[in-house]
């Protein structure tokens, strides 16, 4: 058996949780200064929820007509992704037109997310034992600076995102840019995600693959800890 010498995560779902849609839209109510009572607030949360609109939260329980070509490849272009998610915001009435866009930029920002119990430890260590580590995302934006809000990115030799690429995983191509990154073959590669189609297409190249559940981080508080295991 290859020895891993290397191993790329997955970003959402996997080394950090997107917050939950209420906290997200009161996030920004407060940021464009409208208020809304609670039921309100909840009501709408959950409306948004249905519509897939938070991403790296829930798919969407129906995808409009005019959105499901855009849907399926939008991680490749960070305007695209910015309007297929507000486009899917804009299906849940809300009382000012900006806050349809403070939604989306609200999911930029570090204070949105949440890394997952062990995911600094585990990075650490594997820092320690000369493991070289990646993030390689479906992404529309640049994640970089919330893994450096939450002291993660110290820890990373290398992130590959699709938008910066115009490709997105299950796309053999990136995972094998991700492997060039890193310096390795990929035979000497772990991928780590919570998705088995998109993060297990890296199996495609020769890359192992450890799927892990995008469970609430106080629910999966050692989830990513049998990556130590797999590394040796």
């Amino acid at each position: 058996m290859t020895t891993i010498k290397g191993v790329l995560f997955d970003f959402s779902g996997t080394l950090l949780r997107i917050e939950p849609a209420e906290s997200w839209l009161r996030a920004a109510l407060t940021a464009c200064g409208v208020a809304m009572d609670d039921a309100e607030i909840t009501r709408r949360a959950a409306e948004l929820e249905r519509a897939g609109a938070l991403p790296g939260g829930a798919l969407p329980a129906e995808l409009p007509a005019e959105l499901v070509a855009q849907w399926e490849l939008r991680d490749c272009d960070a305007r695209h992704h910015r309007a297929v998610y507000t486009g899917l915001a804009r299906r849940v009435p809300l009382p000012r037109p900006e806050l349809y866009d403070a939604l989306y930029e609200r999911h930029r920002t570090a204070e949105a997310w949440r890394p997952y119990p062990d995911a600094a430890e585990v990075l650490a260590e594997l820092r320690r034992r000369g493991v070289r580590v990646g993030v390689l995302s479906n992404i529309g934006w640049d994640l970089r600076p919330v893994l450096r809000a939450h002291g993660l990115e110290r820890y990373v030799d290398g992130c590959v995102l699709s938008f910066e690429q115009g490709i997105q995983k299950p796309d053999p191509r990136l995972f094998a840019l991700a492997c060039r990154e890193l310096g390795l073959a990929p035979s000497a590669v772990l991928m780590v995600g919570d998705d088995r189609r998109a993060d297990g297409g890296a199996t495609a190249i020769g890359c192992g693959f450890l799927p892990v559940d995008p469970l609430p981080v106080d629910r999966r508080p050692d989830g990513l800890r049998p990556v130590l295991d797999l590394v040796g």
